[in-house]
């Protein structure tokens, strides 16, 4: 068969399908896709390069002429600006959800005759807060590296306690500021130095992603070490953090590459052509709120049996690595990057996890004002009083007159 000729539609079909089954970044092998990327930076500085962007709609490819790649450069940066943003702020949003359900608690707690929480309009003003800060960070997953993406969680630690200080007056302390320091020094080296690639994510580039080799092989050992993992929390009852944790961790990781191909193909289907009408779609539609449901369901028996400020940094940084080798291995985000760009990414990881380490680290517990605790009128029992709780105790509370005993049936005090 003869090959195409040069320049006709067959050579940009056949450029483009090799550009898709290589996942070139910045048009050409393995020149790295980082601004630290010596050859790349060389190429450009001398001969900028003709870009081929995969693109499966209508068009086949769209390649720039050498007078259009800095425009095209700061297109694909201000595409990524704008996800980093839609993540921030969707953070930020969720942690002003946060503490205003708290201060919602609070305020329940110094009302003399307490109503359920979910009647509390502050309540559910933060619940419809908390969505939209969970629909800008799915948005944003559609417009850059799931690599970028999952590590800004630490804005939502951080910002947390920033809120908490200046709006429920708790005490600023030392190891705060250096964690809130840390965490945004982190995010600056994980935005400028993430993976800046740009994928058109259709529903034929996340079915060949799919049926790939790297993510077959990924998702066997995946399912591997859940089954593993699961066998010795259901069967043999061991309940430590690590086990629990990275269950979740394991099920985010599913979790992001379907919210990115779920929010990628909603996007492309706004901007270019209609993807929700593909199998594909709803696969992943399927998984990510299978994954979700099952996360939430494990994160909740972490938090019951260990305390928050021993779950949140674990878990952030478990699922902030589930997510990067996620994002690695399905999308190939980080093919052809130059190793220092690599290093100082991984290093902006290590900054935030460190970060969230040193904010939630020995947060005391809040305990909310109680008052007496009324039990009400029992029909055939005589009640003494009301039972006030000591927490300092090893008993639940104390009797109205201070003792700290009981009775036992045959009318002996004991002591509790």
């Amino acid at each position: 068969m003869a090959a195409p000729a040069p320049g006709g539609p067959g050579a940009a079909a056949s450029a483009a399908l090799d550009e898709l089954s290589r996942n070139l970044t910045y048009g050409a092998l393995g020149a790295g896709n980082g601004s630290l990327s010596g050859a790349w930076y060389r190429r450009n500085q001398a001969h900028p390069p003709a870009y081929i962007l995969p693109f499966t709609s209508r068009k086949e490819s769209l390649t720039f002429s050498n007078t259009e790649n800095t425009s095209a450069l700061v297109c694909l940066n201000e595409i990524h600006l704008f996800g980093v943003l839609l993540a921030i702020l969707g953070n930020l949003v969720i942690s002003i959800s946060l503490n205003i359900q708290k201060y919602s608690h609070l305020q329940l707690a110094h009302q003399e005759h307490p109503r359920p929480y979910f009647k509390s309009v502050l309540w559910w003003g933060s619940i419809v807060l908390m969505a939209v800060g969970e629909t800008g960070n799915f948005a944003a997953y559609g417009f850059a590296p799931i690599t970028l993406i999952a590590p800004l969680g630490c804005m939502s630690v951080t910002g947390s306690a920033i809120i908490s200080v200046m709006f429920l007056k708790e005490n600023l302390r030392a190891s705060d500021l250096l964690g809130m320091t840390l965490a945004f020094a982190g995010t600056y080296l994980l935005v400028n130095f993430a993976p800046n690639i740009t994928q058109d994510i259709s529903a034929r580039t996340v079915q060949y992603y799919f049926v790939g080799w790297q993510f077959m092989t990924y998702g066997i050992l995946e399912i591997l070490i859940f089954c593993i993992l699961l066998y010795f929390h259901k069967r043999k009852g061991i309940k430590h953090i690590a086990i629990l944790l990275t269950l979740v961790a394991l099920l985010a990781s599913l979790t992001v590459i379907s919210v990115k191909a779920v929010s990628g193909m909603i996007t492309f289907s706004v901007t270019d052509k209609m993807q929700l009408t593909y199998p594909i779609f709803y696969i992943m539609f399927i998984i990510m709120i299978a994954s979700c449901v099952f996360q939430v369901k494990l994160l909740n028996q972490a938090t019951k049996l260990y305390s928050t400020a021993t779950v949140v940094p674990v878990n952030h940084t478990f699922f902030t690595i589930s997510a990067i080798i996620a994002g690695t291995i399905f999308y190939q985000e980080f093919l052809g990057a130059a190793f220092l760009t690599i290093f100082i990414y991984l290093f902006g990881c290590f900054l935030s996890f460190l970060g969230v380490v040193l904010v939630t680290r020995n947060r005391e517990k809040e305990h909310l004002p109680q008052s007496y605790i009324d039990f009400g009128h029992v029909p055939g029992k005589q009640m003494l009083d009301k039972i006030q709780p000591d927490s300092n105790g090893l008993s639940y509370g104390t009797l109205p007159d201070g003792s700290d005993s009981t009775k036992s049936p045959s009318g002996e005090k004991k002591e509790v």
